[in-house]
């Protein structure tokens, strides 16, 4: 089977009767870096979530290798929040030694490598440090883990330009042949250049999923121009 994720008819209704999702359907294949893209409020959170078991979909289904979202799915799947999570009074290190000690497939060589190409001392408190650099702390976690499934929720939305270039070859340079990433970002211009496929969402609903190299021959155009044309923005 060559599906990672499968999505069927997925549906999350919030309080107040607010949709976020409207029987979604996806497969989302192994060996691909997958860019999940939409307007604000589409839904992409709300999928994200629901594909690493923090909420409980309201109608349909999601399947990680065949299996629900779980305790058996966490050990596949490496999550990037958009927001920060780690404590700030907890050094670099004792995060290399956390995430060591909780997933059997996370690499510390190759965590401490990704921070001294950076500069980041591991001895350094994360309270100290920038927000841009906790997130590429955050990032490094991680991408140094063997995950069949990579979600990374706006990876570089909170770094400076420059840095950008690296944290995208980190992304495509650390994960394996047969692994996905799912990357959500409003900064298309900035991240298509590593993708494979692109997923437009709109009010909860797959409205598009393709290929870059489909996008760009058949409109002749990037794929963030043909987003700007879909989404009129």
């Amino acid at each position: 089977m060559n599906e990672l994720v499968i999505v069927n008819n997925l549906t999350k209704v919030y309080e107040k009767k607010k949709l976020a999702l409207d029987h979604m359907n996806l497969a989302i294949p192994r060996g691909k870096i997958i860019g999940l893209l939409g307007p604000n409020g589409s839904g992409k959170t709300t999928l994200i979530k629901l594909i690493n078991g923090l909420l409980t979909a309201t109608e349909g289904e999601v399947f990680i290798n065949g299996k629900k979202p779980g305790p058996d799915t966490k050990a596949w799947v490496s999550y990037l929040p958009e927001r920060t999570y780690f404590q700030g009074n907890m050094q670099v290190k004792e995060l290399i030694a956390y995430f060591s000690d909780f997933y059997s497939d996370f690499r510390p060589e190759r965590a401490r490598q990704m921070l001294a190409n950076l500069g980041i001392d591991e001895n350094a408190r994360l309270k100290t440090l920038s927000k841009g650099t906790k997130e590429k702390v955050q990032l490094i976690m991680v991408m140094s883990r063997e995950a069949q499934l990579y979600i990374l929720d706006e990876p570089i939305a909170g770094v400076d330009p420059a840095a950008r270039d690296y944290i995208l070859k980190t992304i495509i340079s650390n994960y394996n042949e047969n692994a996905t990433v799912l990357i959500s970002t409003h900064l298309i211009s900035d991240i298509e250049k590593i993708l494979d496929e692109v997923v437009f969402i709109r009010n909860g609903r797959v409205i598009l999923q393709d290929t870059v190299e489909n996008i760009r021959e058949r409109k002749g155009k990037s794929v963030d121009s043909y987003f700007r044309e879909v989404f009129a923005c």
